[in-house]
């Protein structure tokens, strides 16, 4: 048996505005907006497409699962997706790589590393 991977669900309290951001950060087109549950198109670089399900309260306490996103130039993707409406938390360096923390809107984790370095 093998598995791929097809999507990422994030919830949030608000699926639309939080697939306005994404859309905008990754370059996508939504492909079905269900109300409470909004699908991103997969982006053309490949990779598992974005879903939003509402859920009734905010996210508390830190992520148990975030995205990963690689840069050829991760300094211009972090200032561009914190123009985007993304907080910038942290910055880390371990051997060989390099990356920063980052929240969306509704604060749920996602990081940008230097192409091939993580």
């Amino acid at each position: 048996m093998a598995l791929e991977l097809g999507m990422i669900t994030i919830d949030c309290t608000s699926p639309q505005d939080l697939a306005g951001f994404w859309t905008a950060a990754l370059g996508v087109t939504v492909e079905g907006d269900y109300g409470p549950f909004v699908i991103l198109a997969r982006p053309e670089t490949g990779g598992p497409a974005l879903a939003f399900q509402q859920v009734p309260e905010p996210r508390t306490g830190k992520n148990r699962v975030h995205v990963d996103f690689s840069s050829p130039d991760p300094e211009t993707e972090v200032r561009r997706l914190v123009s985007l409406g993304a907080t910038e938390q942290s910055r880390h360096r371990q051997p060989g790589v390099a990356w920063t923390v980052l929240t969306d809107p509704e604060g749920n984790e996602f990081c940008v590393a230097e192409a091939g370095g993580h």
